[in-house]
């Protein structure tokens, strides 16, 4: 399972981790304004704004796990395996499969609003990529340094909700997870008050008992709970290197380490990678499980007018430095 954030600090920063016990072989994957999409039903997306995120390539194609488009807009798609409806194609609609929505939304939108705009017209298809890649039933985070939406089609509809909490994880449904947090009212960051009896003389023994009660377990709603606690009482420099590394730690609230998640047939589910978009910057930031060096690349250091994609293999050996 995974878990998406969006933060702001002076600069707006997005991303998220994976979850998974295996990789498809994702990379790094920049793709220019010129390199063409092409649409199962609305022909082909020859011209769009450049973007750079996480992808598994197949077929020279670029199956976008999370990304930055170059006017800052973000998104990322996340397992919502238990809800997600998708339907055949329909008239009047903009028909899209779930693996071309990434590409379709930031390659077309500049803020979060167009993003609105251009959801209204949308139906989400049930067409497959290929007969080994069937669609994956995905929800998804869209945001821009102004505003956070949460996208669902489920069996009653589309469905695009504010997102107040800059946070998406999986299963429940959106709402269901918003809720949720009102059985939190009580935890806070600030040492607790003795609510108990005014009979008996209690008090903290410990800092950080404000946090009693926040779950610590990796099932999907916990972790949506714990990060937006994180995440919404975060403190943060303004500066591009404090808020990066702000970021990574918020994620790491979140993260599983392998052994913690064992599934049916014997496999951990483990944080394969961790991700943080500079949104303002179009630098995209990473670390792995086995490498929890920062490593990035830097949109704005590639043509954006090319035609082909550009690829970078992630970098997972460990790198230590030693001081001495």
């Amino acid at each position: 399972m995974c878990t998406a954030v969006a933060y702001k600090t002076r600069g707006f920063y997005f991303g998220r981790t994976l979850d998974y016990e295996f990789s498809y072989g994702e990379e790094i994957v920049f793709t220019p304004r010129r390199f063409p999409f092409p649409l199962r039903h609305m022909g082909a997306m020859n011209a769009h704004h450049a973007m750079l995120g996480m992808a598994h390539t197949a077929e020279g194609y670029p199956l976008y796990y999370e990304a930055m488009n170059e006017q800052g807009l973000c998104a990322a798609g996340l397992n919502f395996t238990g809800s997600a409806v998708y339907r055949p194609p329909a008239a009047g609609k903009d028909n899209v499969a779930v693996f071309e929505l990434i590409p379709w939304l930031l390659g077309q939108c500049g803020t979060a609003e167009d993003a609105r705009a251009l959801l209204r017209r949308m139906n989400l298809t049930c067409d497959a990529f290929s007969p080994a890649l069937p669609p994956a039933g995905l929800h998804w985070l869209i945001a821009d340094k102004e505003r956070c939406l949460t996208v669902e089609q489920t069996a009653d509809g589309l469905h695009v909700y504010d997102n107040p909490t800059g946070v998406l994880t999986n299963e429940p449904s959106f709402p269901m997870q918003l809720f949720n947090l009102n059985n939190y009212l009580h935890v806070s960051p600030q040492p607790p008050e003795n609510h108990f009896s005014k009979r008996l003389p209690l008090s903290p023994y410990s800092r950080g008992m404000g946090g009693l009660g926040l779950p610590g377990d990796l099932s999907s709603q916990s972790r949506f709970v714990r990060a937006a606690f994180v995440l919404l009482n975060a403190r943060s420099g303004e500066g591009e290197m404090e808020s990066v590394s702000q970021f990574f730690h918020i994620l790491d609230a979140v993260a599983q380490p392998r052994g913690c998640c064992v599934l049916e047939d014997g496999r951990c589910e483990m944080t394969l990678y961790s991700s943080c978009c500079s949104a303002e910057q179009g630098v995209y930031y990473y670390v792995t499980y086995e490498n929890r060096r920062i490593l990035a690349v830097d949109m704005k250091r590639e043509d954006p007018n090319g035609a082909a994609l550009i690829r970078y293999p992630l970098i997972r050996t460990p790198q230590i430095l030693f001081q001495n």
